[in-house]
C-alpha cells in the first residue's frame, strides 16, 4: 500500500491509496513533539515544529478527511454553498490547502438552532476554512496543552464532563475541607474576548495572520423580503 509522504510538493495521492494509520501516526508524532518542546520551554523548536505541521501533507490529509468525511456537519456548506463529497473534490481541496499563505478567510454563515428559551446563533464556516482551522488546531493545541492548568476540563482533548465530575466527587467528600461548589457563568464570554490580547498571546505563531482574519471576518445571515430569502451584508467582528 502506498503511504502518504510528509512533503509539500508533487502529485497528491489518491485518498484510497493513503495509509491512514500512517497519517494519524505522523500527525500524532508531530503533536507530541510540539507538546514536549512547549513543556521544555524550547520556543525555537516549537516555531520550527509549527511550520512543519502547517505545511505537512499528512496534516492536510487528516484535516480534509476529518472535515469532509467524519464530522457530523460534513454536508453543511458555508456562505460559498460549496460541499466537498467526491474524491476529485477532496484532492482539489488538498491542493488548495497546500497554498496556505495565499488563503483569504470567509465570513461564517449565521444559522439559529432552537432552544427551550429562544434560539442559539451558530456560525458555520466554509469547508476550506474548517479544514484550515483543523490544521491550525493540530499545531496550536499541543502547545497550549503543555501550559494550561490541569484542573481545566472544558474543550480539551481527552477530557470532558465526566472527568470534571470525578474531580468534584473527590474534592467534595465528607472528610474534605471544601464542602461547597461554586457554579458561575460569564455571559457572552467569547463575544467579548479582546482580540489584541489574544493575538499577543499567540506570539509569533506562523498562522497568526489567518487567526486575525477569522476574528475579523464576521458573519452573513439571511433576511426575508416579500417571501424571498436574501443574504444580509457581512457584519464585521468587533474587539
Amino acid at each position: 500500500m502506498q503511504r502518504a509522504a510528509n512533503v509539500t510538493s508533487g502529485d497528491l495521492l489518491d485518498r484510497h491509496a493513503i495509509d491512514w494509520k500512517h497519517v494519524y501516526r505522523m500527525v500524532k508524532n508531530l503533536r507530541q513533539r510540539i507538546f514536549r518542546a512547549s513543556r521544555d520551554g524550547d520556543l525555537k523548536k516549537v516555531q520550527s515544529l509549527w511550520r512543519l505541521m502547517l505545511r505537512s501533507r499528512v496534516n492536510i490529509y487528516e484535516s480534509v478527511r476529518r472535515v469532509t468525511q467524519l464530522n457530523h456537519a460534513k454536508d453543511t456548506p458555508g456562505v460559498d454553498h460549496i460541499r466537498v463529497t467526491i474524491p476529485e473534490e477532496q484532492a482539489a481541496l488538498c491542493q488548495r490547502l497546500s497554498q496556505l499563505a495565499l488563503h483569504q478567510v470567509h465570513p461564517v454563515r449565521r444559522v439559529y438552532n432552537p432552544k427551550q428559551k429562544g434560539t442559539r446563533p451558530l456560525g458555520i464556516p466554509t469547508i476550506v476554512d474548517r479544514c484550515i482551522q483543523a490544521m491550525v488546531k493540530n499545531a496550536l493545541e499541543p502547545f497550549w496543552e503543555a501550559r494550561i492548568e490541569g484542573i481545566i476540563y472544558g474543550f480539551r482533548p481527552g477530557r470532558g464532563c465526566h472527568d470534571a465530575i470525578q474531580k468534584l466527587f473527590g474534592l467534595a467528600r465528607p472528610n474534605m475541607t471544601r464542602p461547597w461548589v461554586l457554579d458561575a457563568d460569564i455571559e457572552g464570554a467569547f463575544d467579548n474576548i479582546g482580540h489584541t490580547a489574544l493575538l499577543q498571546a499567540l506570539g509569533n505563531f506562523p498562522a497568526r495572520g489567518l487567526i486575525k482574519q477569522w476574528l475579523k471576518a464576521g458573519y452573513m445571515g439571511i433576511w426575508r423580503m416579500r417571501g424571498c430569502i436574501l443574504p444580509t451584508p457581512v457584519c464585521r467582528g468587533v474587539g
